[in-house]
């Protein structure tokens, strides 16, 4: 593989990069579960989403993520998503350190956030980057299917 060059970028929810990225990790997560659309609650929209960024590899777009505020103190992590092969290249650490930078800059000292059984590779990659398991919260609370994780983040 070669050498990625990131560049890490806000973009509007709406924009055609993050459209693509969303749309294929949705198509992802559907096939995980027997093409079931499993998320709990709503989904993020460009009203609830304060900060969406996409990593691009030059000119092609290789990974999101985005912020959803829950109170003024805490946010939860949205659509974390690289596309497959690009996966362990470290976009991901990128993304997800530009999105606890952008928590931390809002004056956040949690973020929190969602994903599924089945994504075993995510559950591995959020307890290496330091969130730890919780109890299932908000619109997870009975969605026996998602697994929650936490992460404090005291100032650096």
């Amino acid at each position: 593989m070669t050498a990625l060059s990131l560049d890490i970028r806000e973009v509007p929810w709406e924009d055609p990069a993050g459209d693509a990225l969303r749309e294929s990790q949705q198509a992802e997560v559907r096939a995980l579960y027997s093409g079931e659309d499993t998320e709990p609650g709503p989904k993020p929209t460009g009203d609830d989403i304060a900060l969406f960024l996409v990593a691009f590899d030059g000119a092609t777009p290789v990974g999101c993520g985005g912020l959803r505020p829950i109170d003024a103190s805490h946010g939860e992590i949205k659509r974390m998503f690289v596309v497959p092969e690009r996966r362990g290249a470290g976009v991901a650490e990128a993304i997800l350190g530009a999105l606890e930078s952008a928590a931390r800059e809002r004056g956040w000292s949690r973020l929190v956030l969602e994903t599924g059984l089945e994504q075993r590779a995510a559950v591995r990659f959020y307890e290496r980057a330091g969130f730890h398991e919780i109890p299932r919260f908000g619109y997870y609370v009975d969605a026996e299917l998602s697994v929650c994780f936490e992460k404090s983040l005291a100032a650096r």
